[in-house]
């Protein structure tokens, strides 16, 4: 007997209970690994030279990066090299009436007045050499004591008390004329220090008795109390740090004086060590920390410094074995189909079970803005955004039913050719052009840069090796194996994904005391599971502008999207095309709450453990974070693998797609008697060159700085996307629409929707909708002033009379 045949039920339960029993214990050994929960924030310290003369500075500034020191009458600039004061030229600006500063818009301005504790107006100054120079001066409504000034969002702040005693908080555009009055806190009290930090604005108030408050104001919410610092802040100290952290130096009950954070996030404070400070006099920002003057005449400075977690042999290990195998797929396909047709290279020969088809189109349309933004997004808010997967799972419904089928019959390659079809070749070229520039501009940049970014922030390899190693990889697979390498490398992405996905909530929860309970408990508490905005307000994501989206983006234009319906193309039959669009809404809801939940599991983790936090990281990074400081080697890997596969599935996706396109609706268009290999081999190339092209802008992209790439996409998508989308539904909803109504439409909807973005008049979420529904209006509008379609319409609309 052969040993396959001696296999019996009950030794595959013995096999499987065994592999059970080493999944848990390596599972307990990695548990076990988990780092103490020890301060992340590594601080450098400095002193800096004395002023001249034995001088003492009663008020530190930064201006255009140069710190300088002011006295009652007297004014130093620190040297380049910080190694000696140069005396600074105030002009007609008196140093003993300066009380504060604010950057807007590049600008700085100095709050100044008649004496030290009284403020009348601002000053716009800039530093050219050892000089202080004034541009232009702004009065401010009222004379003000103890005034304090800040800027958000392009908006000047200012607080203080008035003559009357009373405490005001004014603000004023900068090219606005009058100052307006500004709510205050519920305390009333005089302000000790105004700040601002990701679209919020922060108030320490200074009560005459009693504790210090911390007070946060935003629009949605108005003025809140947050938790206070226990301690009294040190004037002059408050500062933001990064995207979503407060710095401050604080004096405790005993006198004693050192910096702390908060955490704008969780509300959480963590000490920093290293920070001690005798007797501050006087404070301001240092680069990434703060710079005091003593009451000896000494200056001392300090800088939070961000540590690297570096990936050890297992972790290289694990991701090297994972890339050598989406080479081995791209490379099997290869000798498998290098002899193949256009049908092969393209629609996998249409021979694509519908299962596979249906994982595929989850893998690509899960991103590495999935993995990491996604979390980032549910760490920062709540999980409003997830309603747009429950909401597009009934748009797919419809979409399933009736739109695959119509494109299905057709027999397409390109989603474009219907298009032509239906109306014009020129719509079709037009369409499909503006979508290879969507796909490129707005997707595969931005899902290259995101973990590219993270992991390079992080584990400190370089973000030009981290986008190559992802591109490059990704550009050989695909451009090897066609679309069955894309597909089936995608059905391994989703389990590698899933896998450290599933394993990195667990390991959060089981890290936090009293587990589950107590991850509900707290996550419920602070609304960080909320999934619905029935509000009104257009200028936030809401459900009915979800649905908006839903219903323009999913049920009416589904076919605009050649990454999608590829796949959908590739399947045996109408039946499996349908099924498999089954499949993928399937996967949405579980897959979205496993993504939001990360996010939800590591702000109750980091509430707890504030100083596990690096405060210079941008908050996309906070999952990769964990990745690299929690978890135990290899498993550390296996997710990075995970960020990889999610990335990798979207672009192998986005390369075959665009190479399609551009093959398919420009070259067979231009060159006749194109040969299927022909066409094969440009389209290679093409890939290529797409992938390198998404490599050098997600390079440019990495020297800005951007607050959140999940919003980022979402704007570019609504901007480049909508154009052409409507142009399905006219295609397919109307009889009457012709190309040059259609054709109008889409220039119009482009011009109109670029003016709401520079507006701003609504939330980013809404250009995609937005665009679509000005196609459509104004595309079939456009076409009453055109003779009807007088082409056969048979096949080619949902209607009874066209049906084939």
């Amino acid at each position: 007997m052969s040993k396959l045949s001696a296999i019996t039920p009950a030794t595959l339960k013995q096999h499987f209970t065994l592999g059970f029993r080493l999944l848990v214990a390596v599972t307990l050994l990695a548990l076990s690994g988990f780092a103490s929960a020890e301060s992340l924030n590594s601080v450098a310290t400095g002193s800096l030279p004395a002023l001249p003369d034995k001088a003492t500075s009663q008020r530190l500034l930064t201006v255009d990066g140069r710190l300088l020191a002011l006295s009652d009458d007297r004014a130093w600039s620190l040297a380049k090299g910080a190694k000696t004061w140069n005396p600074l030229q105030l002009g007609k600006l008196q140093p003993g009436t300066i009380r504060g500063s604010a950057t807007v818009n590049g600008a700085h301005w100095l709050l100044l007045g008649t004496d030290a504790a009284h403020s009348d107006h601002l000053e716009q100054v800039s530093v050219k050499g050892d000089a202080l120079l004034s541009t232009r001066s702004q009065p401010l409504p009222t004379p003000l004591a103890d005034a304090v000034l800040t800027a958000l969002d392009g908006t000047l702040y200012v607080a203080g008390v008035d003559d009357a005693g009373t405490t005001q908080l004014y603000r004023k555009s900068v090219d606005a004329a009058q100052w307006q009055p500004a709510p205050l806190w519920a305390s009333n009290a005089p302000a000790a220090a105004l700040q601002a930090q990701k679209g919020a604005l922060y108030v320490i108030d200074a009560p005459a008795s009693g504790a210090q408050q911390l007070w946060r104001w935003t629009t949605e919410k108005g003025w809140q109390a947050v938790p206070g610092a226990n301690g009294t802040l040190v004037p002059g100290s408050l500062r933001s740090l990064g995207q979503a952290h407060l710095l401050m130096q604080v004096r405790d009950a005993s006198g004693a004086v050192s910096a702390r954070t908060f955490h704008t996030i969780t509300s959480a404070w963590a000490d920093l060590d290293d920070t001690s400070a005798n007797a501050p006099i006087a404070t301001t920002t240092w680069g990434n920390g703060l710079a005091w003057a003593g009451g000896d005449g000494s200056f001392h400075t300090f800088e939070l410094q961000s540590s690297k977690h570096l990936l050890g042999w297992l972790d290289w290990s694990v991701i090297v074995v994972y890339l050598a195998a989406m080479l081995g797929i791209g490379a099997w396909f290869y000798f498998q189909e290098k002899h193949g047709s256009t049908s092969d290279f393209f629609v996998g020969g249409r021979s694509i079970p519908f299962w596979a088809a249906g994982i595929s189109l989850y893998a690509t349309n899960t991103s590495s803005i999935s993995f990491i933004a996604i979390p980032a997004k549910a760490f920062e808010t709540n999980w409003q955004y997830l309603t747009n997967n429950l909401i597009a799972v009934v748009g797919l419904m419809f979409v399933a039913i009736w739109i695959v089928p119509l494109l299905r019959r057709l027999d397409l390659m390109s989603v474009f050719s219907y298009l032509e079809t239906r109306f014009h070749p020129a719509i079709r070229m037009l369409a499909s052009g503006l979508c290879i520039v969507m796909q490129i501009g707005s997707r595969m940049s931005v899902i290259l840069f995101l973990p590219a970014l993270a992991i390079s922030t992080i584990t400190g390899v370089d973000v030009l090796w981290s986008i190559m190693l992802m591109g490059v990889f990704t550009i050989i697979y695909t451009t090897m194996g066609g679309m069955k390498a894309v597909i089936w490398t995608d059905f391994v992405q989703v389990f590698v994904m899933f896998g450290g996905a599933i394993f990195a909530i667990g390991f959060i929860i089981q890290q936090i005391n009293g587990g589950v309970p107590e991850f509900l408990a707290s996550a419920m508490a602070e609304n960080k599971t909320q999934l619905f905005d029935f509000s009104f307000d257009l200028t936030k994501a809401t459900v009915w502008g979800f649905i908006f989206l839903v219903v323009f983006d999913v049920v009416l234009t589904f076919p605009k999207d050649q990454v999608l319906m590829q796949r959908v193309l590739s399947t045996k039959s109408d039946k499996e095309a349908g099924r498999s669009i089954w499949t993928f809404a399937a996967m949405m809801i579980p897959g979205g709450f496993i993504f939001y939940g990360i996010g939800t599991a590591l702000w109750v983790y980091y509430k707890n453990n504030p100083e596990r936090l690096n405060p210079l990281l941008p908050i996309d990074a906070t999952f990769p974070l964990f990745i690299a400081a929690e978890l135990p080697a290899g498993v550390t890997g296996l997710i990075i693998a995970g960020i990889f596969a999610a990335a990798m599935s979207t672009l192998s996706s986005i390369i075959n797609s665009v190479s399609t396109l551009a093959s398919v609706d420009f070259y067979e268009k231009f060159k006749k008697d194109a040969t299927p290999k022909q066409s094969v081999r440009f389209a290679e190339w093409i890939g290529v060159a797409v992938g390198l092209i998404a490599i050098g802008i997600a390079l440019v992209m990495s020297r800005y700085d951007i607050h959140s790439l999940f919003d980022v996409s979402i704007e570019l998508a609504g901007l480049l996307g909508g154009g052409f989308a409507g142009a399905y539904t006219l295609g397919m909803f109307t009889r009457r629409a012709n190309w040059q109504g259609v054709a109008i439409g889409v220039a119009g909807s482009i011009l109109i929707t670029l003016a709401c973005w520079t507006m701003d008049l609504v939330h980013p979420y809404f250009y995609l909708a937005i665009s679509i529904l000005l196609c459509i209006v104004i595309g079939y509008l456009a076409s009453l002033f055109f003779p009807a379609p007088t082409r056969s319409l048979k096949g080619l609309t949902i209607y009874k009379q066209d049906a084939v």
